[in-house]
């Protein structure tokens, strides 16, 4: 099965995703709650895929992506982003998201996103 890092500052958006994820089959699933780990656990857990936040303390998921993609260059990473954020997300495309879901999630398009990601 995939393994999924999940990346957010707030708790509660980590725990709405991977009850989506769960119950779509998805699992193992690993945390992180800022780029800084992110980055971490990336190395660690070597994960399939992670969908990551672009508004976080320490690092944020920008520059988490572009940290993540000189050690992965492969890396599928899927970003979140609030309404609104459109500049930001065409920033993190061009480091090298493949694609981006919008809070708050709409289980079908998180589902959707994970496995367009994975094919």
């Amino acid at each position: 099965m995939s393994k999924i890092l999940l990346v957010d500052d707030a708790a509660f958006m980590r725990m709405m995703l991977k009850d989506i994820l769960t119950k779509a089959g998805y699992d193992p699933i690993v945390e992180a709650e800022n780029g800084l780990v992110a980055v971490e656990k990336y190395k660690e857990e070597t994960p399939d895929l992670v969908i990551m936040d672009i508004t976080m303390p320490e690092m944020d998921g920008i520059q988490a992506v572009k940290e993540i993609k000189k050690i992965a260059p492969s890396a599928n990473i899927i970003m979140c982003s609030a309404m609104g954020q459109q500049a930001m997300v065409i920033e993190s495309i061009q480091a090298g998201a493949k694609d981006f879901i919008v809070k708050p999630f709409q289980p079908d398009r998180v589902i959707e996103a994970v496995q367009k990601a994975l094919a």
